[in-house]
Protein backbone atom coordinates (compact mmCIF):
# COMPACT_ATOMS: atom_id res chain seq x y z
CA UNK A 1 0.00 0.00 0.00
CA UNK A 2 1.10 3.55 -0.96
CA UNK A 3 1.49 6.47 1.39
CA UNK A 4 -1.03 8.09 -0.55
CA UNK A 5 -3.35 4.77 -0.47
CA UNK A 6 -3.03 5.01 3.30
CA UNK A 7 -3.42 8.63 3.81
CA UNK A 8 -6.66 8.14 1.27
CA UNK A 9 -7.97 4.90 3.59
CA UNK A 10 -7.35 7.58 6.95
CA UNK A 11 -9.39 10.04 5.58
CA UNK A 12 -12.46 7.88 4.89
CA UNK A 13 -12.28 6.26 8.34
CA UNK A 14 -12.21 9.88 9.44
CA UNK A 15 -15.51 10.53 7.17
CA UNK A 16 -17.52 7.84 7.94
CA UNK A 17 -16.51 8.45 11.96
CA UNK A 18 -17.75 11.70 11.15
CA UNK A 19 -20.77 11.12 9.04
CA UNK A 20 -21.73 8.37 11.68
CA UNK A 21 -21.32 10.94 15.00
CA UNK A 22 -23.56 13.96 12.61
CA UNK A 23 -26.12 11.20 12.70
CA UNK A 24 -26.18 10.88 16.67
CA UNK A 25 -25.88 14.82 16.72
CA UNK A 26 -28.95 14.98 14.61
CA UNK A 27 -30.90 12.45 16.57
CA UNK A 28 -29.69 14.02 19.94
CA UNK A 29 -30.81 17.38 18.51
CA UNK A 30 -34.37 16.07 17.01
CA UNK A 31 -35.24 14.75 20.65
CA UNK A 32 -33.92 18.48 22.56
CA UNK A 33 -35.86 20.53 20.19
CA UNK A 34 -38.66 18.07 20.74
CA UNK A 35 -38.93 19.05 24.58
CA UNK A 36 -39.11 22.65 23.96
CA UNK A 37 -41.69 24.83 26.20
CA UNK A 38 -43.86 27.13 24.33
CA UNK A 39 -43.35 30.57 26.07
CA UNK A 40 -45.56 33.67 25.57
CA UNK A 41 -44.92 35.28 22.63
CA UNK A 42 -44.58 38.94 23.86
CA UNK A 43 -41.01 37.26 25.15
CA UNK A 44 -39.59 37.01 21.99
CA UNK A 45 -40.40 40.05 19.93
CA UNK A 46 -41.82 43.35 19.91
CA UNK A 47 -45.61 43.76 19.64
CA UNK A 48 -46.57 44.28 15.85
CA UNK A 49 -47.78 47.55 16.70
CA UNK A 50 -44.36 49.10 16.45
CA UNK A 51 -43.83 47.32 12.95
CA UNK A 52 -47.28 48.95 12.08
CA UNK A 53 -46.26 52.49 12.89
CA UNK A 54 -42.82 52.15 11.45
CA UNK A 55 -44.63 50.75 8.29
CA UNK A 56 -46.94 53.97 8.12
CA UNK A 57 -44.55 56.71 8.79
CA UNK A 58 -42.52 55.41 5.96
CA UNK A 59 -45.44 54.96 3.69
CA UNK A 60 -46.60 58.19 4.52
CA UNK A 61 -43.18 59.86 4.18
CA UNK A 62 -43.44 58.08 0.10
CA UNK A 63 -46.68 59.47 -0.25
CA UNK A 64 -45.25 63.30 1.19
CA UNK A 65 -41.83 63.27 -0.54
CA UNK A 66 -41.68 60.55 -3.90
CA UNK A 67 -38.72 62.70 -5.03
CA UNK A 68 -36.78 62.00 -1.61
CA UNK A 69 -37.50 58.08 -1.98
CA UNK A 70 -37.25 57.79 -5.77
CA UNK A 71 -33.63 59.80 -4.81
CA UNK A 72 -32.53 57.14 -2.30
CA UNK A 73 -33.42 54.21 -4.31
CA UNK A 74 -32.11 55.61 -7.61
CA UNK A 75 -28.29 55.98 -5.17
CA UNK A 76 -28.61 52.96 -3.92
CA UNK A 77 -28.87 51.06 -7.09
CA UNK A 78 -26.63 52.85 -8.52
CA UNK A 79 -24.08 52.20 -6.25
CA UNK A 80 -24.75 48.49 -5.90
CA UNK A 81 -24.37 48.27 -9.16
CA UNK A 82 -20.78 49.79 -9.54
CA UNK A 83 -20.05 47.03 -7.00
CA UNK A 84 -20.91 44.56 -9.25
CA UNK A 85 -19.01 45.98 -11.49
CA UNK A 86 -16.06 46.28 -9.53
CA UNK A 87 -16.07 43.15 -8.63
CA UNK A 88 -16.22 41.62 -11.79
CA UNK A 89 -13.52 42.97 -12.33
CA UNK A 90 -11.62 41.93 -9.63
CA UNK A 91 -12.44 38.63 -10.47
CA UNK A 92 -10.74 38.93 -13.69
CA UNK A 93 -7.54 40.28 -11.93
CA UNK A 94 -7.92 37.83 -8.96
CA UNK A 95 -7.97 40.36 -6.28
CA UNK A 96 -8.71 43.66 -5.24
CA UNK A 97 -6.92 46.88 -4.24
CA UNK A 98 -6.18 46.82 -0.46
CA UNK A 99 -8.41 50.15 0.59
CA UNK A 100 -9.17 51.74 3.79
CA UNK A 101 -13.16 51.63 3.91
CA UNK A 102 -15.52 52.18 7.06
CA UNK A 103 -15.20 48.62 8.06
CA UNK A 104 -11.97 48.94 9.23
CA UNK A 105 -12.18 48.82 12.46
CA UNK A 106 -15.69 46.42 12.40
CA UNK A 107 -14.20 43.67 14.68
CA UNK A 108 -16.46 41.12 12.31
CA UNK A 109 -14.31 42.19 9.41
CA UNK A 110 -10.78 41.75 10.80
CA UNK A 111 -9.95 38.91 8.43
CA UNK A 112 -7.94 40.07 5.67
CA UNK A 113 -10.05 38.23 3.14
CA UNK A 114 -12.45 40.67 3.51
CA UNK A 115 -10.32 43.42 2.28
CA UNK A 116 -7.75 41.51 -0.63
CA UNK A 117 -10.48 38.75 -1.79
CA UNK A 118 -12.57 39.81 -4.40
CA UNK A 119 -15.98 37.73 -3.19
CA UNK A 120 -15.54 38.07 0.26
CA UNK A 121 -15.09 42.04 -0.62
CA UNK A 122 -18.01 42.40 -2.52
CA UNK A 123 -20.33 40.36 0.27
CA UNK A 124 -18.82 42.93 3.05
CA UNK A 125 -19.56 45.77 0.58
CA UNK A 126 -23.22 44.71 0.07
CA UNK A 127 -24.18 44.07 3.31
CA UNK A 128 -22.60 47.20 4.40
CA UNK A 129 -24.56 49.13 1.63
CA UNK A 130 -27.18 47.39 2.69
CA UNK A 131 -27.04 47.88 6.30
CA UNK A 132 -26.52 52.44 6.02
CA UNK A 133 -29.85 51.78 3.72
CA UNK A 134 -31.75 50.24 6.24
CA UNK A 135 -30.28 52.86 9.38
CA UNK A 136 -31.09 55.82 6.80
CA UNK A 137 -34.66 55.07 6.63
CA UNK A 138 -35.29 54.34 9.93
CA UNK A 139 -33.95 57.36 10.88
CA UNK A 140 -35.50 59.27 8.59
CA UNK A 141 -38.86 58.21 9.46
CA UNK A 142 -41.10 61.10 10.20
CA UNK A 143 -44.77 60.85 12.75
CA UNK A 144 -43.01 58.21 14.84
CA UNK A 145 -42.87 59.52 18.69
CA UNK A 146 -39.28 59.80 20.38
CA UNK A 147 -39.65 56.00 22.00
CA UNK A 148 -41.19 54.46 18.91
CA UNK A 149 -38.19 55.63 16.58
CA UNK A 150 -35.52 54.70 18.83
CA UNK A 151 -37.28 50.82 19.83
CA UNK A 152 -36.99 51.13 15.73
CA UNK A 153 -34.20 51.90 15.38
CA UNK A 154 -33.06 49.42 17.83
CA UNK A 155 -34.85 46.59 16.36
CA UNK A 156 -33.75 46.96 13.15
CA UNK A 157 -30.23 47.15 14.01
CA UNK A 158 -31.02 43.77 15.80
CA UNK A 159 -32.24 42.39 12.32
CA UNK A 160 -29.31 43.55 10.52
CA UNK A 161 -26.63 42.46 13.00
CA UNK A 162 -28.51 38.92 12.76
CA UNK A 163 -27.92 38.67 8.98
CA UNK A 164 -24.17 39.96 9.09
CA UNK A 165 -22.34 37.73 6.41
CA UNK A 166 -19.72 36.84 9.29
CA UNK A 167 -23.16 34.87 10.63
CA UNK A 168 -23.44 32.09 7.57
CA UNK A 169 -21.35 29.03 6.73
CA UNK A 170 -20.72 30.47 3.67
CA UNK A 171 -19.97 34.04 3.76
CA UNK A 172 -17.52 33.77 6.65
CA UNK A 173 -13.70 33.16 5.47
CA UNK A 174 -12.50 32.47 8.99
CA UNK A 175 -14.46 29.25 9.21
CA UNK A 176 -14.41 27.72 5.91
CA UNK A 177 -10.23 28.50 6.01
CA UNK A 178 -10.75 26.20 9.36
CA UNK A 179 -12.64 24.08 7.87
CA UNK A 180 -10.74 22.89 5.06
CA UNK A 181 -7.38 23.14 7.48
CA UNK A 182 -9.19 20.18 9.51
CA UNK A 183 -11.12 18.53 6.37
CA UNK A 184 -14.53 19.54 8.35
CA UNK A 185 -13.84 18.42 12.08
CA UNK A 186 -14.35 21.74 13.13
CA UNK A 187 -18.09 22.05 11.35
CA UNK A 188 -18.53 18.79 13.47
CA UNK A 189 -17.62 19.93 16.65
CA UNK A 190 -19.30 22.44 16.26
CA UNK A 191 -22.36 21.07 15.68
CA UNK A 192 -21.77 19.09 18.95
CA UNK A 193 -21.48 22.22 20.50
CA UNK A 194 -24.40 23.67 19.33
CA UNK A 195 -26.29 20.33 20.12
CA UNK A 196 -24.79 20.37 23.90
CA UNK A 197 -26.33 23.92 24.07
CA UNK A 198 -29.94 23.09 22.96
CA UNK A 199 -29.89 20.48 25.15
CA UNK A 200 -28.94 22.40 28.18
CA UNK A 201 -31.85 24.92 27.49
CA UNK A 202 -34.48 22.74 26.96
CA UNK A 203 -34.75 23.38 23.11
CA UNK A 204 -34.60 26.97 23.06
CA UNK A 205 -30.73 28.12 22.01
CA UNK A 206 -28.75 29.94 25.09
CA UNK A 207 -24.79 30.21 23.91
CA UNK A 208 -22.65 29.01 26.37
CA UNK A 209 -19.83 31.75 27.05
CA UNK A 210 -17.54 30.19 28.74
CA UNK A 211 -16.31 26.56 30.29
CA UNK A 212 -18.68 25.31 32.62
CA UNK A 213 -15.48 23.06 33.84
CA UNK A 214 -13.11 25.50 34.78
CA UNK A 215 -14.99 26.60 37.45
CA UNK A 216 -16.46 26.00 40.77
CA UNK A 217 -18.14 27.91 42.95
CA UNK A 218 -16.35 28.09 46.56
CA UNK A 219 -13.25 26.33 44.77
CA UNK A 220 -12.33 29.05 42.45
CA UNK A 221 -14.65 31.64 42.82
CA UNK A 222 -16.03 33.08 45.66
CA UNK A 223 -13.03 31.94 47.96
CA UNK A 224 -12.97 34.72 50.20
CA UNK A 225 -13.05 33.38 54.03
CA UNK A 226 -16.00 34.11 55.60
CA UNK A 227 -19.12 32.52 57.22
CA UNK A 228 -23.07 32.42 56.59
CA UNK A 229 -24.34 33.89 60.24
CA UNK A 230 -28.00 34.26 59.26
CA UNK A 231 -30.42 32.63 57.41
CA UNK A 232 -33.91 33.40 56.07
CA UNK A 233 -36.27 32.13 53.20
CA UNK A 234 -34.58 35.51 50.78
CA UNK A 235 -31.30 35.47 52.25
CA UNK A 236 -28.08 33.91 53.69
CA UNK A 237 -26.22 36.79 55.25
CA UNK A 238 -22.41 36.21 55.06
CA UNK A 239 -19.57 37.98 57.41
CA UNK A 240 -16.34 37.93 56.33
CA UNK A 241 -13.10 37.20 58.20
CA UNK A 242 -10.67 40.20 58.73
CA UNK A 243 -7.45 40.21 57.61
CA UNK A 244 -6.25 43.07 59.69
CA UNK A 245 -5.57 43.05 63.44
CA UNK A 246 -8.44 46.09 63.36
CA UNK A 247 -11.32 46.97 61.84
CA UNK A 248 -13.55 50.00 60.81
CA UNK A 249 -15.98 50.25 63.74
CA UNK A 250 -18.89 50.88 61.89
CA UNK A 251 -19.87 47.73 59.00
CA UNK A 252 -20.23 47.96 55.66
CA UNK A 253 -23.32 45.72 54.47
CA UNK A 254 -23.25 44.97 50.50
CA UNK A 255 -27.05 43.75 48.39
CA UNK A 256 -25.72 42.56 45.07
CA UNK A 257 -28.58 41.90 42.38
CA UNK A 258 -30.50 39.37 42.93
CA UNK A 259 -30.93 38.64 38.70
CA UNK A 260 -27.33 37.46 39.49
CA UNK A 261 -25.41 36.10 42.39
CA UNK A 262 -23.25 37.92 44.57
CA UNK A 263 -20.44 36.40 43.72
CA UNK A 264 -19.30 38.90 40.80
CA UNK A 265 -18.09 40.82 43.84
CA UNK A 266 -15.89 37.95 44.76
CA UNK A 267 -14.56 36.08 41.64
CA UNK A 268 -10.97 35.60 42.22
CA UNK A 269 -8.67 36.58 44.73
CA UNK A 270 -7.06 39.56 42.71
CA UNK A 271 -10.33 40.91 41.00
CA UNK A 272 -12.72 40.65 44.23
CA UNK A 273 -13.84 43.45 45.70
CA UNK A 274 -14.73 41.99 49.21
CA UNK A 275 -11.68 40.81 49.70
CA UNK A 276 -9.93 44.06 48.83
CA UNK A 277 -12.67 45.58 51.40
CA UNK A 278 -11.76 43.07 54.00
CA UNK A 279 -7.88 43.61 53.32
CA UNK A 280 -8.66 47.75 54.11
CA UNK A 281 -9.85 47.20 57.21
CA UNK A 282 -13.47 47.30 57.20
CA UNK A 283 -15.72 44.38 58.72
CA UNK A 284 -17.66 43.22 55.47
CA UNK A 285 -21.61 41.74 55.59
CA UNK A 286 -22.62 40.29 52.10
CA UNK A 287 -26.10 39.40 51.25
CA UNK A 288 -26.61 35.91 49.43
CA UNK A 289 -29.97 35.92 47.67
CA UNK A 290 -32.62 32.73 47.66
CA UNK A 291 -32.63 31.44 43.60
CA UNK A 292 -36.74 31.65 43.84
CA UNK A 293 -38.68 28.64 42.58
CA UNK A 294 -42.40 28.95 41.63
CA UNK A 295 -43.26 28.33 45.03
CA UNK A 296 -42.43 32.19 45.41
CA UNK A 297 -44.29 33.62 43.18
CA UNK A 298 -46.46 35.53 45.78
CA UNK A 299 -42.82 37.13 46.89
CA UNK A 300 -43.13 40.72 45.87
CA UNK A 301 -41.37 43.73 46.83
CA UNK A 302 -42.59 44.09 50.08
CA UNK A 303 -40.45 40.85 50.74
CA UNK A 304 -37.23 41.92 49.46
CA UNK A 305 -37.33 44.92 51.99
CA UNK A 306 -38.73 43.49 54.68
CA UNK A 307 -37.21 40.39 55.46
CA UNK A 308 -34.56 41.34 52.77
CA UNK A 309 -33.17 44.53 53.21
CA UNK A 310 -34.59 45.65 56.90
CA UNK A 311 -34.20 42.43 58.36
CA UNK A 312 -30.20 42.23 57.17
CA UNK A 313 -29.38 45.73 58.65
CA UNK A 314 -30.66 45.12 61.61
CA UNK A 315 -29.02 41.50 61.86
CA UNK A 316 -25.81 43.35 61.21
CA UNK A 317 -26.45 45.67 63.94
CA UNK A 318 -26.77 43.23 65.94
CA UNK A 319 -23.76 40.94 65.54
CA UNK A 320 -21.43 44.40 65.32
CA UNK A 321 -22.87 46.11 68.67
CA UNK A 322 -23.75 49.12 66.35
CA UNK A 323 -26.88 51.40 65.47
CA UNK A 324 -25.25 52.60 62.15
CA UNK A 325 -24.46 50.62 58.93
CA UNK A 326 -22.59 51.30 55.82
CA UNK A 327 -25.12 50.29 52.91
CA UNK A 328 -24.25 49.40 49.41
CA UNK A 329 -26.67 48.23 46.76
CA UNK A 330 -25.65 47.58 43.02
CA UNK A 331 -28.20 47.70 39.95
CA UNK A 332 -31.23 46.47 40.91
CA UNK A 333 -30.60 46.25 44.27
CA UNK A 334 -29.42 49.78 44.29
CA UNK A 335 -32.90 50.45 43.21
CA UNK A 336 -34.35 49.06 46.12
CA UNK A 337 -32.13 50.30 48.46
CA UNK A 338 -33.21 53.32 47.48
CA UNK A 339 -36.96 52.84 48.18
CA UNK A 340 -35.51 51.17 51.48
CA UNK A 341 -33.87 54.47 52.51
CA UNK A 342 -36.76 56.03 51.88
CA UNK A 343 -39.05 53.86 53.97
CA UNK A 344 -36.44 54.08 56.85
CA UNK A 345 -36.24 57.81 57.05
CA UNK A 346 -40.23 58.35 56.90
CA UNK A 347 -40.43 55.36 60.08
CA UNK A 348 -38.03 57.29 61.83
CA UNK A 349 -35.50 54.57 61.06
CA UNK A 350 -31.76 55.71 61.78
CA UNK A 351 -30.13 52.50 61.02
CA UNK A 352 -28.02 53.91 57.99
CA UNK A 353 -24.98 55.38 58.58
CA UNK A 354 -24.30 56.52 54.39
CA UNK A 355 -25.01 54.77 50.74
CA UNK A 356 -23.50 53.44 47.75
CA UNK A 357 -24.86 53.02 44.80
CA UNK A 358 -23.52 50.90 41.74
CA UNK A 359 -24.82 51.38 38.30
CA UNK A 360 -28.03 51.96 39.89
CA UNK A 361 -30.81 53.50 38.24
CA UNK A 362 -34.05 55.54 40.23
CA UNK A 363 -35.01 57.75 37.66
CA UNK A 364 -36.55 55.93 34.78
CA UNK A 365 -37.56 59.11 32.49
CA UNK A 366 -34.53 58.01 30.09
CA UNK A 367 -34.64 54.37 30.25
CA UNK A 368 -31.38 54.07 27.84
CA UNK A 369 -30.71 51.29 25.80
CA UNK A 370 -32.35 48.77 28.50
CA UNK A 371 -35.92 50.86 27.24
CA UNK A 372 -36.45 48.97 24.38
CA UNK A 373 -37.38 46.10 26.62
CA UNK A 374 -39.76 47.91 28.52
CA UNK A 375 -42.99 48.98 26.44
CA UNK A 376 -46.21 47.35 27.59
CA UNK A 377 -45.68 44.71 24.41
CA UNK A 378 -42.64 42.62 26.34
CA UNK A 379 -43.94 43.60 29.86
CA UNK A 380 -47.45 42.11 29.27
CA UNK A 381 -46.03 39.26 28.20
CA UNK A 382 -43.78 39.07 30.96
CA UNK A 383 -47.01 39.47 33.50
CA UNK A 384 -48.92 36.63 31.41
CA UNK A 385 -45.78 33.58 31.44
CA UNK A 386 -45.53 34.97 35.59
CA UNK A 387 -48.95 34.09 36.09
CA UNK A 388 -48.58 31.09 34.79
CA UNK A 389 -44.77 30.18 35.75
CA UNK A 390 -45.09 32.06 38.92
CA UNK A 391 -41.18 32.82 38.42
CA UNK A 392 -39.28 34.96 35.31
CA UNK A 393 -36.72 32.32 34.46
CA UNK A 394 -33.49 33.70 34.28
CA UNK A 395 -33.17 32.06 30.46
CA UNK A 396 -35.49 35.21 29.13
CA UNK A 397 -33.21 37.94 31.92
CA UNK A 398 -29.68 36.36 30.40
CA UNK A 399 -31.04 36.74 26.66
CA UNK A 400 -32.65 40.16 26.85
CA UNK A 401 -28.95 41.71 28.52
CA UNK A 402 -27.26 39.38 25.90
CA UNK A 403 -28.84 41.46 23.23
CA UNK A 404 -27.81 44.53 24.55
CA UNK A 405 -24.28 43.75 22.99
CA UNK A 406 -25.17 40.88 20.67
CA UNK A 407 -22.22 40.74 18.75
CA UNK A 408 -20.11 40.30 22.06
CA UNK A 409 -22.57 38.04 23.46
CA UNK A 410 -24.47 36.42 20.99
CA UNK A 411 -23.18 36.34 17.46
CA UNK A 412 -19.44 36.25 18.07
CA UNK A 413 -19.43 33.49 20.37
CA UNK A 414 -21.68 31.33 18.36
CA UNK A 415 -19.66 31.78 15.50
CA UNK A 416 -16.63 30.64 17.81
CA UNK A 417 -18.51 27.37 19.21
CA UNK A 418 -20.67 26.43 16.37
CA UNK A 419 -18.77 27.41 12.87
CA UNK A 420 -15.12 26.72 14.45
CA UNK A 421 -15.99 24.09 16.92
CA UNK A 422 -13.73 26.10 19.39
CA UNK A 423 -14.58 25.33 23.04
CA UNK A 424 -15.64 28.49 25.44
CA UNK A 425 -12.88 30.17 27.47
CA UNK A 426 -12.34 29.88 30.55
CA UNK A 427 -13.05 33.21 31.62
CA UNK A 428 -14.61 33.89 35.63
CA UNK A 429 -16.66 36.56 34.60
CA UNK A 430 -18.49 35.23 31.52
CA UNK A 431 -18.70 31.99 34.02
CA UNK A 432 -21.16 34.22 36.17
CA UNK A 433 -23.20 35.58 33.54
CA UNK A 434 -23.90 32.23 32.66
CA UNK A 435 -24.97 31.83 36.07
CA UNK A 436 -28.41 33.39 36.54
CA UNK A 437 -31.04 33.37 38.69
CA UNK A 438 -34.94 33.20 38.58
CA UNK A 439 -37.08 36.05 39.57
CA UNK A 440 -40.69 36.16 41.07
CA UNK A 441 -43.25 36.54 39.53
CA UNK A 442 -45.08 39.55 41.92
CA UNK A 443 -41.98 40.98 42.40
CA UNK A 444 -40.85 41.07 38.40
CA UNK A 445 -44.29 42.95 37.18
CA UNK A 446 -43.90 45.22 40.76
CA UNK A 447 -40.50 46.34 39.63
CA UNK A 448 -41.53 46.69 35.93
CA UNK A 449 -44.63 48.24 36.27
CA UNK A 450 -44.29 50.59 39.30
CA UNK A 451 -40.68 51.73 39.25
CA UNK A 452 -39.54 51.32 35.12
CA UNK A 453 -42.75 52.37 33.69
CA UNK A 454 -44.62 54.76 36.14
CA UNK A 455 -41.09 56.21 37.64
CA UNK A 456 -43.21 56.13 40.74
CA UNK A 457 -40.18 56.68 43.14
CA UNK A 458 -38.09 59.77 41.27
CA UNK A 459 -41.83 61.01 41.18
CA UNK A 460 -42.63 60.91 44.48
CA UNK A 461 -45.54 58.34 43.84
CA UNK A 462 -44.67 55.38 45.00
CA UNK A 463 -46.53 53.86 47.35
CA UNK A 464 -45.39 51.42 49.33
CA UNK A 465 -45.88 49.75 52.76
CA UNK A 466 -48.42 52.04 54.05
CA UNK A 467 -45.76 55.13 53.10
CA UNK A 468 -45.45 57.35 49.65
CA UNK A 469 -42.15 57.66 48.75
CA UNK A 470 -39.49 59.75 47.18
CA UNK A 471 -36.15 59.89 46.39
CA UNK A 472 -36.08 63.16 48.29
CA UNK A 473 -36.71 61.31 51.52
CA UNK A 474 -33.34 59.98 51.10
CA UNK A 475 -31.38 62.42 52.98
CA UNK A 476 -27.92 60.53 54.85
CA UNK A 477 -24.52 60.95 52.61
CA UNK A 478 -24.02 59.25 49.67
CA UNK A 479 -21.54 57.87 46.67
CA UNK A 480 -22.86 56.37 43.12
CA UNK A 481 -21.17 55.06 40.94
CA UNK A 482 -21.97 55.13 37.37
CA UNK A 483 -20.46 53.65 34.10
CA UNK A 484 -19.50 55.45 30.99
CA UNK A 485 -20.49 52.65 28.48
CA UNK A 486 -23.18 50.76 30.87
CA UNK A 487 -25.66 49.18 28.38
CA UNK A 488 -28.19 48.53 31.10
CA UNK A 489 -27.95 51.42 33.70
CA UNK A 490 -27.27 54.69 31.54
CA UNK A 491 -24.83 56.68 33.70
CA UNK A 492 -27.07 59.90 32.40
CA UNK A 493 -29.95 58.45 34.19
CA UNK A 494 -27.86 57.38 37.15
CA UNK A 495 -26.76 60.93 37.42
CA UNK A 496 -30.26 62.42 37.08
CA UNK A 497 -31.48 60.05 40.19
CA UNK A 498 -28.69 61.22 42.61
CA UNK A 499 -29.13 64.67 41.81
CA UNK A 500 -33.30 64.03 42.63
CA UNK A 501 -32.12 62.57 46.32
CA UNK A 502 -32.15 64.59 49.00
CA UNK A 503 -28.86 64.57 51.10
CA UNK A 504 -26.75 67.53 50.89
CA UNK A 505 -23.78 65.22 50.86
CA UNK A 506 -23.25 63.58 47.27
CA UNK A 507 -20.50 62.17 45.59
CA UNK A 508 -21.06 61.07 42.08
CA UNK A 509 -18.54 58.90 39.99
CA UNK A 510 -17.86 57.83 36.65
CA UNK A 511 -15.84 54.73 36.08
CA UNK A 512 -14.78 54.03 32.45
CA UNK A 513 -16.00 50.91 30.51
CA UNK A 514 -19.28 48.92 31.71
CA UNK A 515 -22.03 47.19 33.76
CA UNK A 516 -19.94 44.57 34.95
CA UNK A 517 -16.06 45.61 33.95
CA UNK A 518 -16.42 49.68 34.94
CA UNK A 519 -17.07 48.30 38.48
CA UNK A 520 -14.95 44.63 38.96
CA UNK A 521 -12.24 47.37 38.54
CA UNK A 522 -9.22 46.35 40.76
CA UNK A 523 -6.47 48.65 41.50
CA UNK A 524 -3.68 46.07 40.70
CA UNK A 525 -4.90 46.07 36.76
CA UNK A 526 -4.53 49.93 36.12
CA UNK A 527 -6.55 49.37 33.38
CA UNK A 528 -10.01 51.56 33.55
CA UNK A 529 -9.81 55.46 34.91
CA UNK A 530 -12.86 57.79 36.33
CA UNK A 531 -14.25 61.28 36.12
CA UNK A 532 -14.81 62.96 38.96
CA UNK A 533 -16.83 66.31 39.55
CA UNK A 534 -18.27 67.92 43.18
CA UNK A 535 -20.70 70.03 41.33
CA UNK A 536 -23.91 68.18 41.19
CA UNK A 537 -26.28 70.75 40.13
CA UNK A 538 -25.28 70.98 36.41
CA UNK A 539 -26.25 69.05 33.55
CA UNK A 540 -25.41 65.59 32.51
CA UNK A 541 -23.21 67.54 29.70
CA UNK A 542 -21.76 70.19 31.65
CA UNK A 543 -21.13 67.78 34.15
CA UNK A 544 -19.24 65.40 32.10
CA UNK A 545 -17.34 68.53 30.25
CA UNK A 546 -15.89 69.81 33.47
CA UNK A 547 -15.45 66.70 35.42
CA UNK A 548 -11.57 65.49 36.06
CA UNK A 549 -10.22 62.71 34.39
CA UNK A 550 -8.35 60.43 37.24
CA UNK A 551 -6.14 57.40 35.66
CA UNK A 552 -6.95 54.11 37.27
CA UNK A 553 -9.74 52.34 39.22
CA UNK A 554 -12.32 54.37 41.42
CA UNK A 555 -11.99 51.56 44.39
CA UNK A 556 -9.38 53.74 46.46
CA UNK A 557 -11.44 57.09 46.24
CA UNK A 558 -14.72 55.28 47.52
CA UNK A 559 -12.24 53.18 50.03
CA UNK A 560 -11.31 56.94 51.22
CA UNK A 561 -14.70 58.56 51.27
CA UNK A 562 -16.02 55.04 52.96
CA UNK A 563 -13.21 55.22 55.52
CA UNK A 564 -13.98 58.93 57.03
CA UNK A 565 -17.85 57.49 57.47
CA UNK A 566 -16.67 54.08 58.99
CA UNK A 567 -15.54 55.44 62.68
CA UNK A 568 -12.37 54.35 64.92
CA UNK A 569 -10.48 51.68 64.70
CA UNK A 570 -11.05 48.66 67.61
CA UNK A 571 -10.29 44.77 67.46
CA UNK A 572 -10.68 42.60 64.54
CA UNK A 573 -14.65 40.95 64.61
CA UNK A 574 -14.68 37.04 64.21
CA UNK A 575 -18.25 35.86 62.40
CA UNK A 576 -20.90 35.47 63.98
CA UNK A 577 -21.61 35.57 68.08
CA UNK A 578 -23.19 33.69 70.75
CA UNK A 579 -26.58 34.29 69.42
CA UNK A 580 -25.15 34.22 65.80
CA UNK A 581 -23.78 31.19 65.43
CA UNK A 582 -22.01 29.87 62.60
CA UNK A 583 -24.21 28.06 60.01
CA UNK A 584 -21.25 27.11 57.43
CA UNK A 585 -18.81 28.58 55.24
CA UNK A 586 -18.79 30.91 52.80
CA UNK A 587 -20.02 31.08 50.16
CA UNK A 588 -23.36 29.45 51.82
CA UNK A 589 -25.83 27.12 49.90
CA UNK A 590 -28.10 29.72 48.59
CA UNK A 591 -25.59 30.29 46.01
CA UNK A 592 -25.14 26.72 45.02
CA UNK A 593 -29.05 25.51 45.19
CA UNK A 594 -30.60 25.16 41.61
CA UNK A 595 -34.84 25.17 41.64
CA UNK A 596 -36.77 22.55 40.59
CA UNK A 597 -38.68 24.95 37.74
Amino acid sequence: MTTDDAKTEQNLETLNHNLAKIEKLSQRLTAALANKKQFDHGLHAPGHDLFVKASAAYMNECLANPSKIIEQQVAFWGKSLAQFVEAQNALVAGCVETEVDESTDDKRFCNPLWQTHPYFSYVKKQYLMNAKAVEEAVAGLEGLDEKDKKRAEYFSNQILDMFSPTNFLSTNPDALTLAMETDGQSLVDGLENFVRDIEANKGDLLITLADQEAFQVGKNLATTEGSVIFRNRMLELIQYKPSTAKVHTIPILIFPPWINKFYILDLKEKNSLIKWLVDQGHSVFVVSWVNPDSSYRDVGMDDYVNDGYLEAIEQVKQITDQKKVNLVGYCIAGTTLSLTLALMKKRGNKSANSATFLTTLTDFSDQGEIGVFLDNDFVDGIEREVAETGILHTFFMARTFSYLRSNDLIYGPAIRSYMMGKPPPAFDLLYWNGDGTNLPGRMAVEYLRCLCQRNELAEGQFEFLGETLSLDDIKIPLCAIACETDHIADWRSSYTGVQKMGSKDKTFILSQSGHIAGIINPPSKKKYGHYTNQNLDQSQDDWMANADFNEGSWWPRWDAWLKKRSGAKIDARDPGDSDHPVLGPAPGTYVLAVPKD
